[in-house]
């Protein structure tokens, strides 16, 4: 079932009723509007005047809501999860813990040759030359760790959007702004489905960082951002002014769960096949499963 999301850009009381999300505007003459809680996969809360019940958020929780919070710049700032993400929580914690070193690299090195592979036909869809993007996958393949992941990220986007001096960089010019908020819904995704799959998200297999919260959902994410760039690239290539995050652009980035892609040949919405993926990452770690299913850019 495909998870509805949520944004609120404006003063708002949301509150619940017969397990259902209420929505009243106080500042407004818009009659109340009543949701199903267990249709609502993601909540984004932009403006600070929006007031919760704790009995929503219970529900919300209960439910594997993801409810995101925006900061001043507009960009998801802050993620609420359950303690409890599963029934067999203690022992996925433990499987996940007891991970050894060769097989954090293993799973690493799947999810890096993935990634290039997806941005690699992200290019071929947009006519561009892949062919290093490849190479660099390739010599992964062949056993070389070196750099190839920075090596790819830095030629692909120094070519994806044919924008004089654009680099990836958080703090950089236009479209990275675009690229912030569509990686963030993604971490948010990520995040939400590891938990539900009984993992831990800030115990990365390749991220370490201990100010990181989210260091495996950086991890499995990784594949997955080619396909935020195709959203970002099309919102860039239809000519509208893309230099502020307005409403109708945080809009087509905000269906990013429910777009469609390609995972283990058949076609799922994004935040199901992510779900899929952190299921097989738990079962790589139990030792039943020697790969992570990953979906591929395919057009």
């Amino acid at each position: 079932m495909i998870k509805r999301t949520l944004f609120f850009g404006n003063p708002a009381y949301l509150s619940t009723q017969n397990e259902q999300l209420a929505v009243t505007y106080p500042d407004d003459d818009k009659a109340e509007k009543t949701i199903p809680i267990e249709d609502v996969g993601y909540i984004v809360l932009e403006h600070p005047q929006i007031t919760l019940t704790t009995g929503l958020l219970m529900k919300l929780v209960q439910n594997k809501t993801a409810v995101i919070t925006c900061d001043k710049q507009h960009l998801p700032s802050g993620f609420l999860q359950p303690l409890v993400g599963h029934s067999e929580q203690t022992e996925r914690f433990r499987y996940q813990l007891d991970a050894s070193v060769p097989l954090k690299k293993n799973l690493w090195k799947q999810t890096v040759i993935q990634k290039i592979e997806n941005q690699a036909a992200h290019f071929l869809l947009h006519k561009k030359n892949a062919l290093r993007l490849k190479r660099y996958a390739k010599e992964i393949k062949c056993g070389a760790m070196g750099n190839q992941e920075a090596l790819a990220a830095a030629f692909y986007f120094q070519n994806l959007f044919d924008l004089d001096d654009f680099s990836r960089n958080q703090k950089g010019i236009p479209p990275n702004n675009l690229l912030n908020y569509g990686y963030a819904i993604l971490r948010a995704v990520a995040a939400r489905a590891l938990v539900s799959s009984g993992l831990i998200p800030s115990l990365g297999i390749f991220h370490h960082n201990k100010y990181n919260a989210f260091c495996l959902a950086d991890d499995v994410m990784e594949p997955y951002r080619p396909f935020v760039d195709l959203v970002v690239y099309d919102i860039v290539a239809s000519g509208c002014n893309f230099e502020e995050l307005n409403t109708n652009i945080k809009s087509e980035l905000l269906m990013i769960p429910a777009m469609d892609v390609v995972i283990d040949g058949k076609r799922s919405p994004l935040m199901n096949a992510m779900s899929r993926t952190t299921a097989s990452l738990y079962e790589c770690f139990e030792g039943t499963r020697r790969k992570i299913l990953y979906p591929e850019f395919t057009f």
